[in-house]
């Protein structure tokens, strides 16, 4: 088991202070008050309950946490719009009781989720100490049901939003893919959903062809063609959002779903969070394989070289290589 957070290459942010990261825990097995404890015993703050649905821990050293059912339509309410359709007309001690009794069907199903705001990246350990406690009280994860599709997201901040810096980026997280896969033991179930499709084919190819250089309008535009949607393991539609919102919103993508930050979002590790074995540094050391990799032009194109000249080959050839040196890190 290894708690070693591997350095970026790249420490600083656009505005030259340090790159900072907000992580996304899903898990089952513990209640919302539970999971707001082990916030507030790691970084203070006061607890603020919102009902059966969501928790925040507020004016913590890093700012607010939130603590929900990741499921919008109940913790919006939404679902007594459609109650009210049918002429069901509730009370505010029934809709207590009936928010409670969703709570608990839904949890299990749709996980329970630790939202934190962007912390330095220094201070992964002591998330990685938070998740450590929610372990320890029965935590459940990826591996503990076939339904539990968890994942964990990391929101990485971007040292540049320029093209020059986000497509050597690409191109190193398309080729490292399967190795990622294969070194993160991403559940097969979390595969069989929606939410981390692999970037089709024909945009790999595209991005990874010789002299692909381009500005960052045409490397929005060129997103949006092959991938209008916020279900790929490297989501970059809240970024690219930042970058320019008009191009992106008139594009037919989730409009409602995405909200502008200028972060790399990592969606595809597992949560083994039931594995004791398993910490953060594991799925945040790999995203530092993809960064390394970036930032070694020669590498970088030896790599795209190899795969255009046999994908298939080169395919396995670096993903078996790849999972072995990203293991190192682990």
């Amino acid at each position: 088991m290894s708690t070693r957070f591997r350095a970026l290459p790249w420490p600083d942010a656009p505005d030259g202070s340090p790159r900072r990261i907000g992580v996304e825990i899903e898990m089952a097995g513990v209640a919302l008050d539970v999971m707001a404890e082990a916030v507030r015993a790691e970084f203070g703050g006061r607890i603020e309950g919102g009902g059966a649905f969501v928790t925040h821990v507020r004016e913590t050293e890093y700012g607010d946490f939130e603590v929900e059912l990741d499921a919008s339509v109940l913790r919006d309410h939404r679902y007594r719009e459609h109650l009210r359709r049918l002429g069901i007309e509730l009370d505010e001690e029934n809709s207590a009781s009936l928010d409670r009794w969703l709570a608990d069907a839904a949890a299990h199903l749709v996980p329970y989720e630790i939202v934190a705001p962007p912390v330095p990246m220094t201070v992964l350990p002591r998330l990685d100490r938070m998740r450590a406690a929610l372990q320890r009280q029965g935590a459940q994860g990826t591996q503990s049901s076939l339904l539990y599709a968890f994942g964990l997201q990391l929101n990485i901040e971007a040292h540049s939003l320029e093209a020059r810096w986000l497509t050597p980026i690409l191109q190193a997280f398309v080729l490292l893919y399967e190795a990622l896969v294969k070194a993160g033991n991403i559940d097969f179930s979390r595969q069989l959903t929606p939410f981390i499709k692999p970037f089709p084919g024909g945009y790999v190819r595209h991005v990874l062809q010789p002299g692909y250089q381009p500005g960052i309008g045409e490397l929005i535009d060129d997103y949006l063609e092959y991938n209008p949607t916020r279900n790929r393991p490297l989501d970059m539609l809240p970024l690219f959002t930042e970058v320019d919102e008009q191009r992106v919103l008139a594009a037919p993508v989730e409009h409602e779903l995405i909200k502008p930050r200028p972060a790399l979002h990592y969606r595809l590790p597992n949560c083994e969070i039931d594995d004791p074995d398993w910490t953060l540094a594991r799925p945040f050391n790999a995203w530092a394989e993809v960064e390394h990799l970036a930032s070694d032009a020669d590498r970088l194109a030896d790599a795209r070289e190899e795969y255009l000249r046999r994908p298939a080959q080169a395919l396995g050839q670096f993903a078996d290589d790849w999972a072995r040196r990203i293991r190192d890190w682990f």
